[in-house]
C-alpha cells in the first residue's frame, strides 16, 4: 500500500497506513543529499573524517565546520542540515556540561548519545516541530576506552567500530568492512580515512570539497583536536595519489 502525496507526511506526528513516519524518511533524504561523513574507532582512538561539500567559491575556507568539538573528550561530526547539525552540538555541550557538575566526572559517551537520542526522537513526537535533518557520529575516549555512535534522525543509535553517513555511506562502509580497525594505529587512521573521503567524493567530482579531520585518543592524550597539519598534508597527498591508482 502505497501512502505518498495523501497527507500523511504533513505532520511528523502521524502514521501512514503501513506504520511509516514520512517526515522522518524525508529527514533521512536530506542526509543521503550531504557530503560523507565516518568515524574509525581505532586501537588507540578515534578519527572523525567529513567530506564538507562547498557550494561556492565566495565561501572562506575553514567556515562552517562539520566537525566540533563537544567536550574535551568528545567530537562530533554530522551530516546533513548544517544548522541542524550546530544546534544539536549545542545541546550536547549543555547535556555534557550537566553530566560534569551533577556527577563531577567526564560524561561517557554511551550516556551522551542516550541523552542526545532522546533528545532527536522527542522532535518525532509532535506536530508543532520536524525531525533533525542529520545524521550524528560520535566519537571519544573515555573510561570505556575508544567509543563511536551514530545518532539517526529517528533517535535511534548505535556503537560501531567504523561509521559513515551521507551520500557516500555505502561505498565508505564497503572501505571501512575491508580494514583491520582494531590493530591499525591513529596515525595509520588517518591515512586510510583521508583516502576513503576521496573515493567516495570521485562519484561527485564536479562539486568541490574540503577534508576536515579530526581525532582524539593516544596521540592528542585524550582530547579532541584538529589533525595536525603535517599529517593532513601528507594524508590528502596520499589520498590523491590512490586515487589516481584506483583510476
Amino acid at each position: 500500500m502505497t501512502s505518498i502525496g495523501t497527507g500523511y507526511d504533513l505532520s511528523a506526528s502521524t502514521y501512514s497506513p503501513d506504520g511509516r513516519i514520512f517526515q522522518v524518511e524525508y529527514a533521512n533524504k536530506a542526509v543521503e543529499n550531504s557530503g560523507t561523513a565516518i568515524g574509525l574507532r581505532v586501537k588507540g582512538g578515534v578519527i572523525l573524517a567529513v567530506e564538507k561539500l562547498v557550494h561556492s567559491k565566495l565561501l572562506v575556507p575553514g567556515a562552517n565546520r562539520r566537525i566540533q568539538t563537544v567536550d574535551r573528550h568528545i567530537g562530533m561530526a554530522t551530516a546533513g542540515l548544517l544548522a541542524d547539525g550546530r544546534h544539536l552540538a549545542n545541546k550536547a555541550r549543555d547535556e555534557s556540561s550537566n553530566y560534569r557538575q551533577e556527577y563531577r566526572t567526564p560524561p561517557p559517551l554511551k550516556s551522551l548519545a542516550d541523552r542526545l537520542g532522546l533528545y532527536v526522537q522527542a522532535y518525532t513526537l509532535y506536530s508543532s516541530v520536524r525531525p533533525f535533518g542529520i545524521s550524528t557520529i560520535l566519537g571519544a575516549v573515555d573510561k570505556n576506552g575508544p567509543s563511536l555512535y551514530v545518532i539517526e534522525p529517528s533517535g535511534v543509535f548505535y556503537g560501531y567500530h567504523g561509521a559513515a553517513v551521507g551520500k557516500g555511506r555505502q561505498l565508505a562502509k564497503t572501505e571501512l568492512e575491508k580494514l583491520d580497525l582494531a590493530s591499525i594505529s591513529m596515525r595509520q587512521a588517518v591515512l586510510d580515512a583521508a583516502r576513503i573521503i576521496y573515493l567516495v567524493h570521485d562519484d561527485a567530482k564536479e562539486k568541490e570539497f574540503e577534508l576536515e579531520m579530526s581525532w582524539i585518543g593516544d596521540e592528542t592524550n585524550g582530547l579532541h583536536l584538529p589533525v595536525p597539519k603535517d599529517l593532513f598534508d601528507e594524508a590528502e597527498k596520499k589520498a590523491k595519489e590512490a586515487l589516481e591508482t584506483f583510476e
